[in-house]
């Protein structure tokens, strides 16, 4: 869709350049905003958890490279369609949270949005809005009236979130099917409010966004712009941002910066370049040198990802020292002391720790079962030494002298189980 379209504007060649970009209402229109200047733009992000995930990362990217090139970042969160819930790409309804759950999610998630945003008072300082400011005052049947009497029942039928949820005869209930409204209310309502031309965000949203552009075109705002970047699965068909163990959040108390190093160092030899242009703010010519690395050298790459991914959730100095614990663990087989530690109370260790419980404690694994399924593997270690009685005790001779034990699930997870 890009391929016949060359941007004059610095933000929507940044885009296009590095991947960003699946879907466009009018390149030209908005190539030409861009160019002009001072281009406002949104994306939502509901506060369903106490952290972003990595499936947060490619929208909060676009804001970043709309900063870096003039433009005015308008990071939402929905304090009020999270209280509604977005059917978007899910089978069944999502669970309703309290506000009180909401605003601490909301308090929590805020937090991230500095690591890539500048915040303040000048013409391309970030904002941070929340929909529960204008949603939250609604008279319902002021809404339905001034607003819901623009909107076909026909059209929002055929929209892919309403659609595969009636196709696979899953219950869509009224409050989700009331979403696309509210997120169509908010492109005019932030129109109106910040002067935003441009609403982002996923490919699965498209539906949404462009149902806000055809409001506000009803309602008498200026011509609005939709842009979608694409979901992003690696070369093997895996979603981004989930792993056997989990999402792969953001916030430090939910994954340790370590584990998220190494998230990024185990990306798919075929995926680095494409990933190093998304998620690292390096020069084009510096990944264009690292795509071109060959065998092992790939993993050089590969350690340049995971340091520069971590860096900007995380920053520098816990990003090198993720990669140096990592260097120590790996090349050097040393027991690194800045590994994940989960702690162990003296008087279970004095009981004597079940080998299977310890594992499943350290977070390694889910269960026991999976425990000794992973010891029949040879995929677990105890201080480097294999698994093989899953009767196994832990004890204080386990422990080095530091008071740790090192756990270890297959070459590359480690969890330091620490005397407490």
């Amino acid at each position: 869709m890009t391929a016949d379209f060359s941007p004059k504007s610095d933000f929507l060649r940044a885009l296009i350049e590095r991947g960003f970009v699946h879907q466009c209402s009018d390149f030209a229109g908005l190539d030409e905003k861009a160019l002009a200047g001072g281009l406002t733009a949104y994306i939502g992000f509901d506060c369903t958890a106490p952290s972003l995930h990595v499936g947060s990362l490619l929208p909060i990217m676009l804001l970043a490279w709309l900063q870096r090139t003039g433009g005015k970042p308008l990071p939402l969160v929905g304090g009020g369609t999270t209280r509604v819930g977005d059917p978007s790409g899910k089978d069944e309804s999502r669970r309703l949270l309290t506000i009180e759950q909401i605003d601490a999610n909301k308090a929590s998630i805020k937090q991230i949005f500095e690591r890539f945003l500048a915040f303040g008072d000048g013409p391309t300082d970030a904002l941070l809005l929340d929909n529960a400011d204008w949603l939250a005052r609604l008279n319902y049947i002021d809404f339905l009236r001034d607003v819901g009497r623009h909107f076909s029942v026909n059209r929002m039928l055929t929209m892919d979130s309403v659609k595969l949820r009636l196709e696979r005869e899953h219950e869509l209930s009224f409050i989700e099917f009331n979403y696309m409204c509210l997120q169509a209310y908010d492109f005019v309502e932030i129109n109106k409010r910040y002067g935003a031309l441009l609403q982002m965000g996923g490919s699965d949203q498209w539906g949404n966004i462009v149902t806000g552009l055809d409001l506000g075109r009803r309602m008498g705002t200026p011509q609005l712009y939709a842009l979608t970047s694409p979901l992003l699965t690696t070369s093997s068909g895996a979603k981004m941002g989930k792993t056997a163990a989990g999402a792969v959040w953001l916030n430090a108390d939910m994954l340790s910066p370590y584990d998220y190093w190494q998230y990024w160092r185990n990306t798919e030899d075929a995926d680095v370049a494409r990933f190093l242009k998304l998620f690292t703010f390096l020069p084009m010519e510096e990944i264009g040198r690292l795509a071109a690395l060959q065998g092992a050298e790939v993993n050089e790459a590969k350690k340049t990802l995971a340091t520069e991914a971590t860096a900007l959730v995380h920053g520098r100095a816990a990003a090198e020292q993720a990669a140096e614990t990592a260097r120590a663990t790996f090349e050097e087989g040393a027991l690194a002391l800045s590994l994940p530690k989960v702690a162990v109370s003296a008087q279970e260790i004095d009981a004597g720790l079940g080998v299977l419980t310890a594992f499943v404690k350290a977070g390694l694994v889910a269960s026991t079962g999976e425990a000794r399924r992973q010891i029949k593997g040879g995929g677990l270690r105890v201080n480097d030494a294999p698994v093989t009685d899953e009767r196994g005790v832990l004890g204080e001779k386990d422990f080095a002298e530091d008071g740790v034990v090192k756990l270890s699930l297959g070459k590359k997870k480690h969890v330091l189980l620490e005397r407490s």
